[in-house]
């Protein structure tokens, strides 16, 4: 569960690396000038600690030889969700390996996940679709230590109460035994496990699915889709109902949008929104209620503007927004939610004369740079610092702009370059 905030002028994103840098010079010297000053607050931390049942040696062990982390800071200051555009950030989410890896995943644990369902009400697909964009199954569940992440992000003062809320939480898992130290590792802003939950989401809506008597989200696969399970019914998933589905408009459509304007079905009918079919044909108006009834109110969301693709969306969708408030991440899961269940995926084609591009083509991408000496390290498929730094110096050198984009036109580009 990553954590977004809109901070001005630069925002965050964990899983892939930017080079936002002008904020982060601004923060760093709070801690190189004035050294005194996170021990300080580290003292100040201990004191509220004890105060909140927190043990003095609890707070020692978790804080021994923590210094701040001034690669926390950088990533505090860049959110992708808020400025990549959605057709990149979607395709390196949901490509056929994701999809694949996705039925692979349902087919393995289908037992624990007819568990689930059958508890919480919640649909498997999207289940297993938070914990393929989450961690890829697993595969990367972050590595920064939490207390550390946590306490830079207290002391640097960067939403120093929801932060402290989030420490407090952190220490409070460690002195209950349920997670081993060695295992509280995940993103920069504290989230951890196989679906990255927050400490103090932890707290409150982790199960002990395999029976253990410890609730482990990192090491349990079951305790994982459970709490994931949880998580989506207490944030008011409706069994049987779809997150939505992809719409048609009226030409030069100009009506209502956006996720809190909602109105009934008949009322979108109306206005002309039809209901797209799996093959990308209209439908008849009739077929907005054909999986739900025509009173349930959904919204309509233009994640790309009219012009790009529509949707009609009910409560699951904003079940799946609670676990991270961007439409670009609940857009995301319900889209590979829906591939692994066979669909087609979305019809309408994005705006933009240069699509995104999968991770394997990123990667690709990668292995080209470097044939042409780039040094990027390792052809991973994330698309960081290094990579962006290569690809606008290719861009340049063939006339391009230099954007630093792992788009189409520059896959095609260094294909035919080869």
């Amino acid at each position: 569960m990553k954590l977004f905030f809109n901070v001005s002028p630069c925002a965050h994103f964990g899983r892939i690396s930017a080079s936002v840098l002008f904020l982060v010079a601004c923060a760093l010297p709070a801690f190189n000038t004035h050294a005194q000053s996170f021990d300080s607050c580290i003292t100040s931390l201990r004191k509220s600690a004890l105060t909140q049942g927190i043990s003095a040696q609890t707070f020692d062990q978790a804080i021994k030889g923590v210094e701040p982390d001034p690669d926390v800071l950088k990533a505090y200051d860049y959110q992708p969700e808020f400025r990549t555009p959605i057709w990149d950030y979607i395709s390196g989410l949901v490509d056929d390996e994701r999809v694949q890896e996705g039925r692979a995943q349902l087919s393995k644990w289908a037992q624990v996940l007819a568990q689930a369902e059958q508890e919480y009400g919640v649909d498997r697909h999207a289940i297993v679709a938070v914990w393929g964009v989450e961690s890829n199954f697993g595969a990367i569940k972050g590595r920064r230590e939490l207390v550390r992440s946590l306490a830079t992000l207290v002391c640097a003062n960067k939403r120093e109460t929801f932060f402290r809320g989030e420490l407090m939480a952190t220490l409070r898992i460690l002195q209950s035994g349920d997670i081993a130290p060695e295992y509280l590792v995940g993103s920069w802003a504290g989230a951890f496990g196989q679906t990255q939950f927050m400490p103090t989401t932890y707290q409150r809506l982790a199960v002990d699915f395999d029976g253990d008597g410890r609730r482990d989200i990192v090491n349990s696969i079951p305790d994982a889709l459970g709490s994931t399970a949880n998580f989506l019914k207490k944030a008011g998933w409706i069994t049987g109902q779809p997150w939505g589905y992809e719409v048609t408009l009226p030409e030069n459509y100009s009506g209502p949008s956006g996720r809190k304007t909602k109105q009934s079905l008949a009322q979108w009918k109306s206005l002309g929104v039809k209901r797209m079919a799996s093959s990308g044909k209209k439908t008849t108006n009739n077929s907005l209620a054909q999986v739900v009834p025509e009173t349930t109110q959904a919204a309509l969301i233009l994640p790309a503007g009219a012009k790009g693709p529509a949707f009609l969306v009910f409560k699951n969708f904003d079940a799946i927004y609670g676990y991270n408030a961007a439409e670009s991440y609940a857009l995301s899961i319900a889209h590979l939610s829906d591939r692994m269940k066979g669909g087609a995926g979305i019809q309408t084609p994005w705006p933009t004369d240069d699509p995104g591009t999968s991770r394997a083509e990123r990667r690709e991408i990668q292995r080209l740079l470097i044939v042409r000496g780039y040094d990027i390290g390792e052809a991973d498929g994330l698309v960081g610092a290094k990579t962006r730094v290569a690809i606008s110096a290719f861009q340049t050198s063939t006339g391009q702009p230099g954007d630093g984009r792992a788009g189409q036109k520059v896959l095609k580009a260094l294909r035919e370059a080869k």
